[in-house]
């Protein structure tokens, strides 16, 4: 009678923890499938303003007319001319270049664009071609290019591989093409994921993931991390730390006065550095008191937010002077 009584409580155990498996994993899907956009607009259109006042001459010809490939161009020539009427041709310029750093988000509100890939997306697994790099006939999404989860745990649970093709990878094969004898079209299109990509690695959730035996696949980059307001995850949080408002005037404004990038940082150009940059952060900035183990909520202090929002400022910034960096000495 005991020996059955113990039988059935195991079976109890295992039917009550598998349950406890299914559900982790149905968590994680819902919080990938509204899976954060690293910096918002604003935030992206900053790194492409800083990127653009450092090109050269030469390179902001060229990226003009690639730009001018994108189907989306004359859409972006005309909210320019909407919001900032009257802008001299340089002007107007500078302002495309901004909008289309925005272009790999917009096309997940595309109805043209289709989310391939497993959990809402995020994840390549699932998809009919995860690596495509053939330009703008490729309607896929692409949403898992945005970011690149690097584990870590404080607890001792055993970190999950990292999905591949990630953004680390697709920078490497974008940077590769614009500096080879690709056609324009190709160029255009990986330069467009180029002004976004690199602006995404350098926040620090773009670039980590925290497991524990509560997420045993990962907090998806902080968003299953609450806060303790309403509608608040971590990830969102970072995102908006430049603000909302996204107005070309107002960012333009706004851009203009992020702390300039320390020569010796923006100098450097190997994109794995760049994220584990931003690994580190996450470790050190992001994840810091009053974030603690497990997913919350927590009540942000004013110290989190002054450091938060100075690191934002400085990622940004080297974002943007990188990047211009790697265009002013690879592009062709």
């Amino acid at each position: 009678m005991v020996q059955s009584r113990l039988g059935k409580d195991r079976r109890v155990m295992q039917f009550a923890a598998g349950v406890l498996r299914v559900l982790a994993c149905v968590l994680l899907g819902l919080a990938l499938s509204g899976q954060a956009l690293a910096w918002n607009d604003r935030g992206h259109m900053a790194v492409a303003y800083v990127a653009y006042q450092q090109l050269k001459p030469a390179t902001r010809h060229r990226v003009n007319a690639l730009l001018k490939l994108n189907p989306k161009y004359g859409d972006w020539s005309a909210a320019v001319d909407k919001e900032v009427p009257g802008a001299s041709a340089a002007g107007k310029n500078l302002m495309i270049f901004m909008v289309a750093a925005t272009w790999a988000d917009e096309i997940k509100r595309d109805p043209a664009y289709t989310k391939d890939g497993s959990q809402g997306g995020n994840r390549p697994d699932g998809s009919p071609d995860p690596g495509k790099n053939t330009g703008y006939d490729d309607l896929l999404m692409h949403k898992y290019w945005h970011f690149i989860d690097t584990p870590f745990t404080s607890d001792g649970t055993p970190l999950p591989a990292i999905p591949t093709p990630n953004a680390q990878e697709r920078i490497a094969l974008f940077r590769t093409v614009l500096g080879s004898s690709s056609a324009d079209e190709l160029k255009s299109y990986d330069l467009t994921w180029l002004l976004h990509l690199v602006g995404d690695i350098h926040q620090p959730l773009h670039a980590s993931t925290r497991v524990s035996k509560l997420d045993p696949e990962g907090d998806a980059g902080g968003n299953l991390v609450k806060l303790d307001c309403a509608k608040c995850e971590l990830h969102f949080y970072w995102d908006d730390l430049l603000g909302t408002q996204s107005d070309l005037k107002t960012v333009v404004k706004a851009a203009s006065k992020l702390p300039k990038a320390k020569a010796g940082l923006a100098a450097k150009s190997d994109e794995k550095e760049w994220i584990a940059e931003s690994f580190m952060e996450a470790q050190h900035t992001v994840y810091a008191p009053p974030i603690a183990a497990g997913d919350g909520p927590f009540p942000l202090t004013p110290q989190y937010k002054k450091n938060a929002g100075k690191l934002a400022k400085q990622r940004v910034a080297l974002a943007g002077a990188r990047l211009a960096n790697l265009l002013n000495t690879e592009l062709k």
